[in-house]
C-alpha cells in the first residue's frame, strides 16, 4: 500500500498548477457546493487497491437512501501516482478519493483536496473527536487543516508462531529488542534456511518504528526531515543486526506468508490485513499462531498508524453530496461491514470500540497498539524519501553497498527531495 516511487514532477510545475485551478469549479457558481438535484447525481470516487467491489456493494444503501448514484473506479497502489499526475494536468479528477495517510502531503501539495475544516460543522460524525489522537488533523495537517476524514485504519503488530517460540523456550512474545534479537538468533539456529524474523525489504516504515521505539524522531523542530541522530543511528542498528547474524532473510523475494505458515520464519511485523493469508494459506496452524504488541525500544512500543483517510477533491461540482457519502461511509455499521470484507480496521472509534466488543483476542491487540502509534512524517515528498530508504537499506542488506557509503547517499538525496518541494 505505500510503495509508490515515482516524484510528481508535473504537479510542481506552475503550468500544470495554474492549468488546475483554471479547470476548478467557482465554489459561488450554480451547481457547485452540491446545489444539484441529488436524483441526477453520480458521484465519482477513486478507491486503491482492491477495494472497490467492496465499496461499490457498500454504498447501494447510500444511493436507495439518497438517490445519489456512486461510480467506483479502482486504482491499483502502484499506478496512484500516475493517476494524480495526469489528472492534475487534464484538470479532470474524481469527486471523492482514498488517499492513503503517506501520501496525504503530496495530494494536498497538488494543490487537489478540499478543505473540510468548515463545511463539516453539519456532520457531527465527522469531527475530530470520533476518531482516534493519532489520526487528528492536527497530526495529518501541519496548519491543522482538515482536508480528509479518517476512514480505514492499519496498525503493526508482531506477528509470532507461539508453537515455534515454545520450542525454543519462549512462553510469550517478545517483550523487547533483546528478547526480540535472541528469540530471532535462537529460531535461526534450528538448521539450514531457518530464520526467526521476516523483515519484508519493501516495508519502509519499520526502521521509523524502531526511531519511535527509541524516543526519537525523524522531523526537526523546524519541520524539516533529520536522519543524523542517535535514535535513527541505534534503530539502524536494531534493524540490520537480525540480517549480520542470519536471523532475517536478505533475499528480496522471500515470501512473508509462506516463511510464516512453513515455520521458516515464525515471526513477522505487519498490519490486520496479513491475518486472512496465513488462515488461508496455513489452516492447520491455526491454534499455532497469535498477535501481540511490538517489541519496545528503551522508550516505547510505538507502532505505525497507517491506513486511508477520503478526501473531497478540489472543485467538484457536487460537494454537500461528497460531504454525505463520506459521512455514511465512517457510520460504525458500514465500517465494520468494511472489516469484515476487507480485514481493515474502522477509522471511527465508535466502530473501533463495538469491534473490540466482540472479544476477537487480535483486534484488542490492534485497538491497543493504535493506541501507542503515529503516522508517517506529513511532510511533501515523504514517499519518495522512504523509498529511497527502501532501496538504500536493501543495498546494504544483501551486499550491494557498504553501509556508511549508502547511508551517506542516502542523506544527501534525501535533502534533495526535501529542497525539491520547499
Amino acid at each position: 500500500m505505500y510503495r509508490t516511487s515515482r516524484r510528481l514532477v508535473a504537479l510542481a510545475a506552475a503550468g500544470a498548477c495554474c492549468l488546475t485551478l483554471a479547470s476548478c469549479s467557482d465554489p459561488s457558481s450554480p451547481g457547485a457546493g452540491g446545489q444539484s438535484d441529488s436524483s441526477e447525481v453520480k458521484l465519482n470516487v477513486w478507491i486503491m487497491g482492491e477495494g472497490g467491489p467492496t465499496f461499490t456493494q457498500l454504498t447501494k444503501e447510500f444511493t436507495d437512501q439518497t438517490g445519489v448514484g456512486v461510480e467506483v473506479e479502482s486504482i491499483p497502489w502502484a499506478n496512484v501516482n500516475d493517476k494524480l499526475t495526469t489528472a492534475v494536468a487534464s484538470g479532470q479528477g474524481p469527486d471523492v478519493v482514498q488517499v492513503g495517510i503517506s501520501l496525504l502531503q503530496t495530494f494536498d501539495d497538488a494543490g487537489v483536496l478540499t478543505d473540510l475544516s468548515e463545511l463539516i460543522a453539519d456532520y457531527p460524525d465527522l469531527a475530530a473527536g470520533n476518531f482516534p489522537d493519532g489520526v487528528s488533523p492536527k497530526e495529518l495537517d501541519p496548519e491543522g487543516r482538515t482536508m480528509s476524514i479518517p476512514w480505514v485504519s492499519d496498525v503493526r503488530v508482531l506477528f509470532y508462531r507461539t508453537d515455534l517460540l515454545a520450542a525454543v523456550g519462549y512462553d510469550h512474545a517478545p517483550a523487547n529488542w533483546n528478547e526480540m534479537q535472541t528469540a530471532a538468533a535462537k529460531l535461526a539456529e534450528r538448521g539450514a534456511d531457518q530464520y526467526g524474523y521476516t523483515i519484508p525489504l519493501w516495508d519502509n516504515a519499520l526502521i521509523l518504528q524502531y526511531v519511535w521505539q527509541q524516543g526519537g524522531d525523524i522531523v526537526a523542530p523546524d519541520g524539516s526531515l533529520d536522519f543524523q541522530t542517535p535514535e535513527f543511528d541505534a534503530a539502524l542498528d536494531h534493524y540490520l543486526a537480525f540480517f549480520e547474524s542470519g536471523a532475517a532473510p536478505s533475499a528480496t523475494d522471500f515470501d512473508q506468508v509462506q516463511g510464516f505458515v512453513t515455520g521458516n520464519s515464525p515471526m513477522t511485523v505487519s498490519g490486520p490485513y496479513l491475518a486472512p493469508s496465513i488462515t488461508d494459506a496455513g489452516p492447520d496452524i491455526a491454534d499455532d499462531w497469535t498477535v501481540a504488541l511490538l517489541p519496545a525500544g528503551s522508550s516505547s512500543r510505538t507502532s505505525l498508524f497507517a491506513g486511508s483517510n477520503l478526501a473531497v477533491w478540489n472543485g467538484t461540482e457536487h460537494l454537500n453530496e461528497a460531504i454525505q457519502l463520506i459521512d455514511f461511509m465512517t457510520k460504525p455499521e458500514i465500517q465494520l461491514a468494511w472489516y469484515e470484507e476487507m480485514s481493515e480496521l474502522p477509522a471511527s472509534q465508535a466502530a473501533l470500540d463495538q469491534l473490540t466488543a466482540q472479544g476477537d483476542p487480535a483486534v484488542a491487540v490492534y485497538v491497543e497498539q493504535l493506541a501507542d502509534a503515529r503516522v508517517v512524517p506529513q511532510v511533501p515528498g515523504w514517499d519518495l524519501i522512504a523509498n529511497e530508504l527502501t532501496q538504500t537499506l536493501t543495498a546494504i542488506v544483501t551486499g550491494a553497498a557498504e553501509r556508511g557509503t549508502a547511508m551517506e547517499q542516502f542523506y544527501a538525496k534525501a535533502a534533495e527531495i526535501q529542497a525539491n518541494y520547499s
